[in-house]
C-alpha cells in the first residue's frame, strides 16, 4: 500500500505540472478546479478503473464521466500519461486544429467516454450508462465527477433520485468539494450544505473523505465497489489550486491561467 500511495502521489505531482503548463501555453483554461480534483482522477485511472489505452473502446472497460467538463486539463493529462495519446499533444490544448478542445469530446479524443461541458448533465449520463450496463448484464462500473457549484443544478437532483430508485450500485459519483465556483464561495452564491445529508436523503451511500489523501481515496473507491444495493457518493473535500501555495483557495484561478512568471514559480513548488 505504501508503494502504491507513493506512486500515485508522484503521478499527481507530474500531472499538476502538465495542467499548469498547458493552460499557461493556451492562455486559457481552468487550472484551479483541475488541480483540486486531480488526486482522485489519478487514483481512478492508475489504481481502480479497468481500461485499455491501446483499445479505448474496449467493451470490458469501466467508464468515467467528467461532468465538470471545464476541468478537462486534468482529464487530458491523465489520459496522456495513461497512454491514450502522446504527452506532447498536451501542448496543443485549446489551439486551432487541436483535438484537445476546452471541454471533453467523445468523438475526437481517445479515452473520453462522454462529451461534457454543460454543467448538471454528467450524472444523468452516468445513470443511463449504469442502468444500461445492468440491463445488459455487463460487469462494468461507472464513475462520474461533479463540481460542487454544479450541484446547484436541478438536473443533478433528478438524476440522484433516479440512481437510487434503480439501485445503481455499479455507479460511483465523486463530488469535488473545493467550496469555490466561478463567482465565489458556493455557500455565498447558492448554499449546498448540508451536502452529505442531502445525498443520503436521496437514498445514496455517502462517504466523506479528504480528497487529497491518497489512502482515503483508495479506501473510499474500494468501499464503493464492495457495497451492493445503493449508488455511492464520495464527497471529497479538496482545495482549489491544490499544490501551488499562491493558487490555493483563490477563486480567480477557477478560469484564469498563470502568467509565464507565475508558472516558473509554481513549477518550482511542484519539483
Amino acid at each position: 500500500m505504501n508503494d502504491l500511495v507513493k506512486e500515485l502521489k508522484s503521478k499527481s505531482k507530474l500531472v499538476r505540472k502538465h495542467i499548469l503548463e498547458m493552460t499557461t501555453r493556451a492562455c486559457s483554461g481552468h487550472p484551479g478546479g483541475s488541480m483540486s480534483c486531480i488526486d482522485i482522477v489519478v487514483a481512478l485511472y492508475f489504481y481502480k478503473m479497468r481500461h485499455r489505452p491501446e483499445d479505448p473502446r474496449w467493451e470490458g472497460r469501466d467508464l468515467f464521466i467528467l461532468s465538470k467538463g471545464h476541468a478537462s486539463p486534468a482529464l487530458y493529462s491523465v489520459l496522456a500519461e495513461s497512454g491514450y495519446f502522446p504527452v506532447e499533444e498536451l501542448k496543443t490544448f485549446r489551439q486551432m486544429e487541436s483535438f484537445l478542445e476546452g471541454h471533453p469530446c467523445r468523438k475526437t479524443i481517445p479515452g473520453v467516454d462522454a462529451s461534457t461541458g454543460s454543467l448538471g448533465q454528467g450524472l444523468s449520463i452516468a445513470a443511463g450508462l449504469a442502468l444500461g450496463a445492468k440491463l445488459d448484464k455487463k460487469d462494468r462500473r461507472i464513475y462520474v465527477m461533479l463540481g460542487d457549484g454544479e450541484s446547484q443544478e436541478g438536473q443533478v437532483w433528478e438524476a440522484a433520485m433516479s440512481c437510487s430508485h434503480y439501485r445503481l450500485d455499479n455507479l460511483c459519483a465523486i463530488l469535488d468539494r473545493n467550496s469555490l465556483q466561478i463567482d465565489g464561495s458556493t455557500e455565498e452564491v447558492m448554499a449546498i450544505e448540508p451536502i452529505a445529508d442531502k445525498w443520503a436523503s436521496f437514498g445514496w451511500n455517502v462517504l466523506t473523505i479528504d480528497g487529497h489523501n491518497v489512502g482515503e481515496i483508495i479506501r473510499a473507491l474500494d468501499d464503493a465497489e464492495s457495497l451492493k444495493g445503493l449508488p455511492t457518493m464520495i464527497i471529497a473535500n479538496t482545495t482549489k489550486g491544490k499544490g501551488v501555495s499562491f493558487m490555493e483557495n483563490v477563486c480567480e484561478y477557477h478560469g484564469k491561467p498563470l502568467s509565464k512568471e507565475q508558472l516558473c514559480e509554481a513549477l518550482k513548488e511542484l519539483t
